[in-house]
C-alpha cells in the first residue's frame, strides 16, 4: 500500500510539473547574450532598436543683429545715392533732360543691392559646438568654416568708426592654418567679448590636452 501510494504520488508530481510548464513564448525568449528577442525592446547589447536610435543633434545656431543690415544699407545709399545724383545731374546739365536718364543703371542698382544685403545678412549665423566653432554665410554660394578650438592662436575683437557708431563689433579668428582663419561681423560689444574670452579659454584648454 505504501508503495503504491509512493509511485501514484510520484507520477502524479510528474504530471502536476510537466503540465504547469508549457512551451515558452516567442516574445518571451531572450536572445543571445540575454538581450530580448523579436518583439522585445531591446536590441543585441541591450541597445534601442532602429526605431528607438536617437538622432544627432542639430548645432544651436546664432543669427547677427540687425544693426548689421543698417550699417551696410546706410553705406549703400550714401555711395550709390552720390553716384546716382552724378550721373544723372551731370549730363541732364551738360547735354540736356534726356541724358539725365543716365542715374536708372545705378539706381536700379541701389535697389539691387538693397535686396541683396539683407539676404547675406540673414545667411550669416554662428554655432559654438563641442569642440569647434561653425560659421555659415552666403546666398548663391553657401560656405561653412569650421573653426577647431585647439587650433585656435588669436583670438581679437575689432570695431571701426562706422561700426562703433552702430554699436557694432567683429570676432577675427586666426589659427594655425590660414585656410580656417574666419571672421564674424556685426556683433554686439558684449557678444564678441564674451565670444572671446571662451574661444580663447576653450582653445588655451583644448591646446594643453584637457
Amino acid at each position: 500500500m505504501e508503495t503504491g501510494s509512493a509511485h501514484e504520488a510520484g507520477t502524479t508530481g510528474a504530471e502536476d510539473s510537466t503540465g504547469a510548464a508549457g512551451p515558452a513564448s516567442p516574445t518571451a525568449t531572450a536572445g543571445p547574450g540575454g538581450t530580448a528577442g523579436p518583439g522585445g525592446t531591446a536590441g543585441p547589447g541591450g541597445t534601442a532598436g532602429p526605431g528607438g536610435t536617437a538622432a544627432p543633434l542639430e548645432p544651436e545656431w546664432i543669427a547677427l543683429p540687425p544693426g548689421l543690415l543698417r550699417m551696410r544699407r546706410l553705406l549703400l545709399v550714401v555711395w550709390l545715392g552720390l553716384v546716382t545724383l552724378a550721373a544723372g545731374l551731370v549730363p541732364g546739365l551738360l547735354a540736356g533732360p534726356a541724358w539725365a536718364a543716365c542715374a536708372l543703371p545705378p539706381l536700379a542698382l541701389a535697389v539691387w543691392g538693397w535686396v541683396m544685403l539683407e539676404r547675406n545678412w540673414r545667411s550669416w549665423r554662428y554655432a559654438e559646438r563641442a569642440d569647434d566653432l561653425l560659421i555659415s554665410r552666403g546666398v548663391l554660394w553657401r560656405e561653412e568654416t569650421v573653426v577647431p578650438y585647439g587650433r585656435m592662436q588669436l583670438v581679437e575683437v575689432t570695431s571701426g568708426p562706422v561700426e562703433r557708431h552702430f554699436g557694432l563689433a567683429s570676432v577675427q579668428l586666426h589659427t594655425a592654418a590660414a585656410a580656417t582663419d574666419a571672421t564674424i561681423p556685426g556683433l554686439d560689444p558684449a557678444e564678441a567679448e564674451r565670444l572671446r574670452d571662451r574661444l580663447t579659454e576653450l582653445g588655451e584648454a583644448r591646446s594643453a590636452g584637457l
